[in-house]
């Protein structure tokens, strides 16, 4: 079947009534036992035999996992850590400037999102824990040598399956033409942002993304999208599947909202107060709107001083990433730099943990 024919109108719509069956479930049992969400958070990797404390909902849910390994594709996990080894540091500089933005500018998908007290009023925390959920999955040897990308995978989900039960169970004023909250055309959207717009964000700058370079990037975001459930049927397997996708989102999502605007308008503070590179600080909203565009940048309110060129963009991130790691940038350095940041600016090394749940 060509794939191109699921990009439509009546198919979407129908996605953003769609959650996550199995993860769902499993939030219903921790809810209800909050002391099982502190024995998930004190792992390192997920057991290879599920305590059985837990209900059968949850073990089902980890046994997914465990049993996930049986699934992956060797070479596309290689290729993609490969591609991150080499532009790892540009590519968490896309996340920031390019895909997270770029998500605020999706109006309904951003009313789940700015419920969220921590991504307004605690944003370098959750930059940061976004950062080493990257860190995490782009590890050399991830999933098949290194299983912490596994459990770092499984959390995020029940994450996303926690803002469903919350937001739909106590959020009042949640109007139900947003959707359900974490649908799947949000979470193909969001994957996506972190796969295909990385990539074109990089050609933006000048960067030679080619075809074999830019498929591998979509096998390994279609992995993880298969980990954190996301129906990857719907998943596009080429550019211009992806050029299809994200030209349907956009049309039915892209528009002005006041929750999309007041995410914009925290990350904007943020940058400003905390990226140590003058050559970034000093122009935030020209390199927002050189990256979104002028209808997502209208959407979300950015207006621009200057107009910036591609090529001297991609210089002004070359510097900085020169001066970050000099001749000596890979993963390892990658991470190291990550981690100092992190202890200087927040005492610790952030963690991808499932929100605790006071006992009843």
């Amino acid at each position: 079947m060509d794939k191109l024919k699921l990009y439509t109108n009546s198919n979407f719509q129908a996605l953003r009534g769609q959650g996550d069956l199995l993860a769902d479930e499993a939030v219903k049992s921790l809810v209800a036992k909050p002391e099982w969400i502190e024995i998930i958070n004190s792992w390192e990797e997920i057991p290879e035999e599920i305590p059985e404390i837990f209900d059968s909902s949850v073990q089902k849910y980890f046994n997914f996992f465990n049993s996930s390994t049986d699934h992956y594709d060797l070479e596309v996990l290689k290729k993609g850590q490969l591609f991150f080894e080499k532009k790892g540091d540009s590519y968490l500089g896309m996340l920031g400037f390019y895909s997270l933005p770029y998500c605020y500018a999706f109006a309904d998908g951003a009313e789940v999102l700015v419920r969220s007290n921590r991504i307004v009023n605690q944003i370098g925390e959750r930059l940061g824990e976004t950062a080493v959920f990257l860190m995490d999955i782009f590890a050399p040897g991830a999933f098949y040598e290194d299983k912490k990308a596994i459990l770092t995978c499984a959390k995020v989900r029940l994450i996303h399956a926690f803002s469903r039960y919350f937001v739909e169970a106590y959020a009042k004023d949640w109007d139900p033409k947003f959707g359900k909250p974490v649908n799947q055309e949000d979470m193909l959207g969001t994957n996506l942002a972190f796969s295909y717009i990385v990539l074109r964000g990089l050609i933006k700058m000048g960067r030679r993304i080619d075809r074999e370079e830019s498929e591998a990037i979509l096998a390994y975001w279609k992995w993880i999208g298969y980990l954190i459930g996301l129906e990857t049927k719907n998943w596009p397997n080429t550019a211009r599947e992806a050029i299809e996708v994200d030209r349907l989102i956009r049309k039915r999502q892209l528009r002005a909202s006041t929750a999309g605007q007041q995410l914009i308008q925290a990350l904007i503070t943020y940058y400003k107060k905390s990226i140590p590179e003058p050559l970034l600080t000093e122009r935030v909203e020209d390199i927002l709107y050189f990256f979104l565009g002028k209808e997502a940048s209208d959407a979300l309110g950015i207006v621009p001083k200057n107009q910036l060129e591609g090529g001297i963009l991609g210089l002004i991130f070359q510097y900085s990433g020169w001066k970050s790691y000099g001749g000596k940038k890979s993963y390892a350095s990658i991470r190291r730099m990550m981690e100092q940041q992190q202890k200087e600016q927040f005492g610790k090394v952030m963690k991808i943990q499932l929100p605790a749940r006071n006992r009843p």
